[in-house]
Parts: structure tokens; sequence; C-alpha cells
């Protein structure tokens, strides 16, 4: 299993679509210690959609779009980055996301199979524009704490929350 996601690690850092072809992705090795074992494949894809959720909060985030996230998040976190996403339309502002870098670690799978908790030390640059006049880019590194949970055809983001390092 650790080399199959290994080798996801490497696919989504050389492949993927759109901004996140330079984001490296690293996923440690899953030890988790429990009732349930993760299987390969749901490992695979709980890294490949988180991944993919941050595409789609870029998007949401400089276009002032919470349709965005409709694909990618749901529940606390839909609703959080959708009040963002409004304040910040309210005043002109746009907020753009490069990841430059994730290292996943996860930590929980419930024994019903509802919810998978991953760790992310991310990496990312991020720039604030106030009507479409740059005011501040910052890097960032930031720890997150992240509960996905299973839908029809994929796992979504319910929590996205920065953790204290």
């Amino acid at each position: 299993m650790l080399r199959s996601v290994l080798v996801l690690s490497t696919v989504l850092s050389v492949g993927s679509a759109g901004a996140l072809a330079q984001a490296v992705v690293h996923v440690q090795p899953i030890n988790l210690q429990g009732p349930r074992n993760l299987a390969e494949q749901t490992a695979n894809a709980v890294v490949k959609n988180y991944i993919e959720s941050w595409q789609s909060l870029k998007a949401a985030l400089e276009q002032n779009r919470p349709d965005a996230l409709d694909r990618d998040f749901v529940g606390t976190a839909k609703q959080k980055l959708t009040e963002t996403i409004q304040q910040q339309a309210k005043l002109g502002m746009k907020t753009s996301y490069q990841d430059r870098s994730h290292d996943i670690q996860v930590v929980f799978y419930s024994p019903e199979g509802l919810s998978v908790e991953l760790v992310d030390n991310v990496e990312y640059d991020v720039q604030v524009s106030d009507k479409d006049k740059v005011v501040a880019t910052q890097p960032v590194h930031a720890r997150y704490v992240v509960v996905m949970t299973p839908t029809e055809v994929r796992w979504r983001v319910r929590v996205l929350q920065a953790a204290a390092e």
C-alpha cells in the first residue's frame, strides 16, 4: 500500500493539472492503530481528492465564487470558506493561492468508514488583491487538520482547520 501511495504522490506532484503541477506531495507511511484498516484504493482516493480540493479552493477564492467549492467541500469547511469568499467579495478583494508542497499523514479512519482524518503540513504562497491591485504577497507554512467524508463518487473535505504547530 505504501508503494502505491508514494507512486500517487509522485504522479500528483508531476502530473496534476493547473496550479498543482509544481506542488510536491509527500504522504507519510500509513500506520493506523485501530479496528479498521485503510485499503490502498481508499487511501489513494482520499489523498487524490484532498489535493484536488486545493484546486477548487484556489478557483473559488480567486474568482469569488462559492459554488466552485461544491465538488470538494461539505459541512463546516464549505460553510466557513463560503463566508470568507462572500466577505472578500463585499470588500472587492480576491485571494490567490499557489501551493508548493504538502506533507500528508493519515491519522485516523473511522470504524464505520465514514471519515478519514489527515494532518497536512503545507507550504503555499498567498497573494491578496484589492480591486485587481496586489496589496500583499506572503509565503505561508501551515499545519491543517482535515476530515474527509465519502459521498456518492468522491471524498470531500468536511473540516479544514489550521492547527497550532
